[in-house]
């Protein structure tokens, strides 16, 4: 089960749930904005979210983790370079805002980490390192349901921008041809601004050819 939701405070952002439809049990991912929306939408499914997971620091990506961490009591989850975006109001660029942000109670995990619910481990998604829209850039995928959530990394018919703290054009579009291209052509790639797209649709975009 994959859930969207338009969560908006500054920024519209997709915010995602993904859920086992047996246990209905599952993961929330980028609550940018709007807790009370999303604790309604997790309360009129009757799911049970097992963590949060971010795709990158940026505020409109992280907005409501805080409370939501502290309704649900729930770990929260980035990349290995996320501490630069989320205790730092600056890089996740919310010092911009009248909410400055600063996440503190983060596990950080590396290039290829699985992550799985306890309901259910064979409910899983792996976390792939996708830098360059931000440092600490990754996707999560599960191959089982054939779709990724891509964050800001690719959306349907661009890409994410590069000119902010930590990023680099030359990773995203590498990481991209790498990363994302090379997933299955009926992938959902499922991103924070966009509707969805697949790799078969975007393979062909001049920017990524080499």
């Amino acid at each position: 089960m994959i859930l969207q939701a338009t969560v908006t405070k500054y920024i519209p952002t997709n915010a995602y749930i993904y859920a086992d439809n047996e246990t209905k049990h599952g993961f929330l991912i980028d609550p940018g904005a709007q807790a009370g929306k999303l604790l309604e939408l997790i309360r009129e499914k009757d799911l049970t979210i097992e963590a949060i997971l971010l795709t990158h620091g940026h505020f409109d990506h992280i907005g409501a983790v805080n409370e939501l961490q502290a309704v649900l009591q729930i770990p929260v989850y980035m990349g290995e370079k996320g501490m630069l975006y989320a205790e730092n109001p600056v890089w996740n660029l919310s010092s911009q805002t009248e909410d400055p942000i600063v996440l503190k109670d983060v596990t950080y995990l590396a290039d290829h980490a699985v992550i799985a619910l306890k309901e259910k481990p064979s409910f899983q998604m792996e976390l792939l390192d996708l830098p360059g829209h931000t440092a600490d850039g990754v996707i999560y995928y599960t191959k089982e349901d054939g779709a990724a959530f891509v964050g800001d990394s690719i959306f349907q018919g661009s890409y994410g921008r590069t000119d902010m703290y930590g990023g680099d054009e030359e990773a995203l579009l590498r990481g991209i041809r790498e990363r994302i291209l090379t997933l299955p052509d009926d992938t959902l790639l499922l991103s924070g601004h966009s509707a969805p797209t697949t790799p078969a649709e975007e393979r062909g975009r001049s920017w990524y050819l080499v």
